[in-house]
């Protein structure tokens, strides 16, 4: 994988993708809670945040905001995590959100046998009425240079023109030498009501053709490319051998522009306690598999698959094997689920910490 140099670049990531208000009732639920707790989010941007808080990197969001106050407190969260925010579009506000307004995002954590719940509330938003003349891609990977690109399957299925932006961004990125990253992140909701899965399959095929880097969780790759990974609930603890290899080698053998393959693999024990790797492929190294964590303490689960996006482009772009990148993005995906949020609270010297195999000992 031939990356930039630093010193040629203005950004070493730059994501493309919604950031929403993610409204969080604590330990209660959403149907009953009097009070939320507010965080940004969003499956691309909390990977540019990552890269930026915990691993130190310059990074950026192409997204757009309605201006009012809720889309300068999401600013103001986004300023917070030091994403650069000169990329955010600003759309002008009618004053009740009938043609653009902030998406929403009510998310309870879930607990034991009671499992996270996620309520999307983003319909007309700002960033899904982008199209691919939005931004000028041409000035943002040419003249101030970006070392990896990444976005995913959840901005491509927010409208019918968010597609053809991050196509757009794709194709530009490739024509001067950014590494492409894609997040397949499928999401049932997001698909429901415009074509189920038949539709997400056809916007993700599309857009494959122009990734380097694919990431997925252990159903992305069926639900949303249409790879039939067998074995997929029953042989849970088989799937990094002969079934997902085979799928893999499938996947790039359709796609040879894709480099690099990863995914997380999790086996829900209780929505407080998960198995929890990840494994990863390409076409120097062949079959990688990170250290597994069993019954792994999960105290909010959401954002876990974006850290371990985040840990593994980190290693790649800071020049690491394949294997240490996997297993700094399987470290701290399992950190980012120990606190509350989206994205993680830890640093680097946490994650390498625990890739070493640290324990949970108290430091003094």
């Amino acid at each position: 994988m031939k990356i930039r140099p630093s010193a040629d670049c203005q950004f070493d990531e730059i994501s493309l993708g919604e950031v929403m208000l993610r409204l969080d009732p604590g330990e209660g639920r959403i149907r009953t809670t009097r009070e939320f707790k507010v965080w940004e989010g969003g499956g691309e941007y909390n990977v540019a945040r990552g890269l930026r808080k915990c691993f130190g990197l310059r990074t950026s969001i192409v997204t757009a905001l309605a201006d009012n106050d809720i889309g300068r407190l999401v600013e103001d969260l986004i300023l917070q995590g030091g994403v650069n925010t000169s990329h955010i579009q600003w759309a002008k506000y009618d004053g009740i959100g009938r043609s653009v307004r902030n998406g929403l995002n009510f998310t309870e954590r879930g607990f034991g046998v009671r499992g996270a719940l996620g309520i999307s509330d983003r319909g007309h938003t700002a960033a899904s009425k982008m199209n691919p003349n939005s931004v000028d891609w041409d000035e943002l990977f040419g003249k101030k240079g970006v070392r990896w690109f990444h976005t995913g399957g959840i901005y491509a299925g927010l409208s019918e023109s968010t597609p053809d932006v991050v196509e757009s961004a794709m194709k530009a990125a490739r024509k001067y030498g950014t590494i492409v990253s894609y997040d397949l992140n499928y999401r049932p909701s997001l698909w429901a009501a415009v074509g189920g899965k038949d539709a997400a399959q056809k916007v993700n095929r599309r857009l494959a053709s122009y990734v380097d880097v694919m990431i997925g969780n252990e159903e992305d790759f069926s639900e949303a490319l249409g790879f039939e990974v067998k074995g997929l609930k029953k042989n849970y603890q088989e799937l990094e051998h002969a079934s997902f290899e085979t799928m893999v080698r499938e996947v790039a053998s359709t796609y040879p522009n894709i480099s690099t393959i990863a995914t997380t693999l999790r086996k829900v024990i209780s929505a407080s306690n998960n198995d929890w790797s990840a494994i990863a492929w390409s076409q120097e190294t062949g079959f990688l598999v990170s250290q597994e964590r069993k019954n792994l303490e999960i105290l909010d689960r959401v954002g876990g698959g974006d850290s371990f996006a985040s840990g593994l482009i980190f290693g790649l772009l800071d020049g690491r094997s394949l294997q240490e990148s996997l297993e700094l993005g399987a470290a701290h995906g399992a950190l980012a689920m120990t606190t509350p949020g989206d994205t993680s609270m830890v640093n680097t010297s946490e994650v390498e910490k625990l890739v070493k195999g640290g324990s949970a000992r108290v430091e003094r």
